[in-house]
């Protein structure tokens, strides 16, 4: 791999010495916000993780070059440049060959940190089966790396213009293991409840840390899904965000809006329909995701010494 993945300075001696480190994506910096709040953003999500005794590892792909570790250079090119792909599995080997920038999504942000040997990662919100999936087959690949990716992945749940119901059957059938800390409610985004169950509801980071540790020694492979829920204080309400997203598929469906640029589509209607509140509810959830990715990174390092 080392033909096309780079390693930061920093991130390499924090592998070397097996120090707790936290993966980040990048399509949050190139498509989630406006710049300059987006580079402000991830390097604010940086410093939560170094506060909390991990090192940071931002990916993304610059000049077919995979990243493990950005520099707040490039972090800042990756906020401003226009154009940057947004990246899944099936996108890397393209992007790669001809030497493109692409901003990577949480299935390609696993792929590289697995390649670099990270094993925790901290996003917003994953992917996963949109509403109408039974006739559109319109399924996040974040699902299928899950599914195979020894990556443990930190989110506040799955985004709720999904099909949330059907995400964890497919979860389910993948045998990825879905965890609430401190909670039996699977988080919704923007709210702290869903209407579903996770699998197990965990106490504490090290907990947390435990049960990945202890399946990948039995060479189970695949990730592990920890759900964290938005602080209460900037949870949304959820008749609000239901009637907005119900109407927002609506109006995707009815312009033809499928595939990748449905998630975008959908977030930015949120976003113009509740004033900018969705983003700062966004951002929130995002620093408490880093938090406690950071935690549970620094009592794994502890068990794989």
């Amino acid at each position: 791999m080392i033909k096309y993945l780079d390693i930061s300075k920093e991130v390499k001696e924090a592998i070397e010495r097996k120090k707790p480190i936290v993966a980040l994506e990048s399509t949050i910096i190139s498509h989630g916000m406006p710049y300059p709040q987006n580079v402000e953003t991830a390097l604010k999500v940086e410093e939560i993780i170094r506060e909390k005794g991990a090192v940071p590892a931002t990916i993304g792909i610059i000049g077919g070059r995979l990243k493990a570790g950005l520099t707040p250079d490039e972090i800042d090119y990756m906020g401003k440049t226009e154009g940057i792909a947004k990246v899944s599995r099936r996108d890397i080997a393209y992007i790669v060959a001809n030497k493109k920038d692409g901003a990577t999504t949480v299935a390609s942000t696993m792929i590289i940190a697995n390649m670099a040997g990270i094993k925790i990662f901290a996003t917003g919100g994953i992917g996963g089966v949109h509403r109408g999936a039974e006739t559109t087959m319109d399924i996040s690949a974040d699902l299928e790396e899950l599914a195979m990716t020894n990556v443990a992945v930190v989110c506040a749940g799955a985004k709720s213009i999904l099909d949330i119901g059907l995400t964890l059957e497919y979860l389910e059938t993948k045998g990825v293991p879905v965890l609430g800390f401190k909670t039996d409610d699977l988080p919704a985004f923007y709210t702290i409840k869903s209407g579903f169950k996770v699998d197990y509801n965990m106490d504490s980071p090290h907990s947390i840390a435990e049960l990945i540790h202890t399946k990948w020694s039995l060479s189970l492979d695949g990730g592990v899904l920890i759900t964290n829920p938005i602080p209460k204080e900037f949870s949304m309400d959820e008749g609000l965000i239901e009637k907005v997203i119900t109407d927002a598929v609506m109006e995707a469906n009815k312009n033809g809006i499928k595939g990748k640029d449905t998630t975008p589509f959908l977030l930015s209607k949120i976003k113009e329909i509740t004033k900018g509140d969705s983003l700062d509810s966004n951002i929130q959830l995002v620093y408490n995701n880093a938090r406690l990715a950071a935690e549970v990174a620094v009592e794994l390092a502890k068990l794989d010494e």
